[in-house]
């Protein structure tokens, strides 16, 4: 996170005092992950609207959206067990801490979510050819529920957990007019992020669904959303992807119109005939 509020100091189009408040996110990366905008501002001196300003000049609508980047980057950096002593002593109820933490990611995502960036995303799934969808480890599960429920409205899309020669022949199976749907969370693995360069590199379309908006994908990309996932333990939470993925398909839902009710009609009769409810 420090190379990268570096990078932007070094571009020289802040204000001094916009200045100051980069140095505190860049200094003190853990304060700044959970601050409030008027504790921001108090360390470096300047006023509230002088935080806001500063987020914005970096691309975030306020400073709600930057703190989200702020706290993904700088949990991405700790290790699992680093993760769990930053959260250590926190609340002696886990579970009652996973709800409320939860909760707040939601909130989060209400203030700084961009609907128009989740219909870019079901848009494209609509006019896509076909649609694959990739995740590594637990965060295939968002992948998984968008493939399933959109496979059963009529939509061509699959969603793959493995890599390697797999992973290979289904990229090699696409291109122009396909798109490949991503989830990065936490850390990137390095097939997850191969995978993205060579769609890129065969026309495919690219949605990206990240806890990190200056994620190495975004650039390959053609749609991003941004959404927050820290948890209480050792792991980010999915919630809020979840919920993003949920609204994607609800927007599919309403493109996809009769049609969709239709196969989703179809879909069931098949499920009585074969009983499997």
């Amino acid at each position: 996170m420090a190379d990268w509020i570096e990078e932007t100091l070094e571009r020289g189009r802040l204000g001094r005092a916009s200045e100051r408040v980069l140095h505190v996110l860049r200094d003190e990366p853990r304060f700044a992950s959970y601050a409030t905008a008027a504790e921001v501002a108090a360390r470096a001196e300047v006023n509230v609207a002088t935080v806001v300003r500063a987020a914005q000049q970096l691309g975030f609508t306020g400073w709600p959206a930057l703190r989200v980047e702020l706290r993904s980057r700088y949990l991405a950096s700790l290790s699992a067990g680093e993760v769990l002593a930053e959260h250590a002593g926190s609340d002696t109820d886990p579970v009652r801490a996973a709800v409320r933490s939860d909760r707040e990611n939601l909130r989060l995502l209400e203030r700084t979510l961009e609907p128009e960036r989740v219909r870019a995303v079901a848009a494209a799934i609509h006019g896509a050819r076909s649609t694959l969808v990739l995740g590594s480890g637990t965060f295939a599960a968002p992948g998984v529920q968008l493939s399933h429920a959109a496979g059963i409205m009529g939509y061509d899309v699959r969603s793959l957990d493995s890599g390697g020669t797999a992973l290979t022949n289904a990229l090699a199976r696409m291109g122009e007019g396909d798109l490949l749907v991503v989830c990065d969370l936490w850390m990137l693995p390095v097939a997850l992020r191969r995978a993205v360069e060579i769609a890129a590199e065969e026309s495919v379309s690219i949605a990206l669904i990240t806890d990190r908006r200056d994620s190495p994908l975004g650039v390959l990309a053609d749609h991003v959303v941004a959404v927050p996932s820290e948890g209480v333990g050792m792991f980010p939470s999915l919630t809020a992807a979840m919920t993003v993925v949920h609204a994607v398909l609800a927007e599919l839902a309403r493109a996809g119109g009769e049609a969709a009710l239709e196969s989703v009609r179809r879909a069931e009769e098949l499920w009585r005939r074969a009983e499997l409810f």
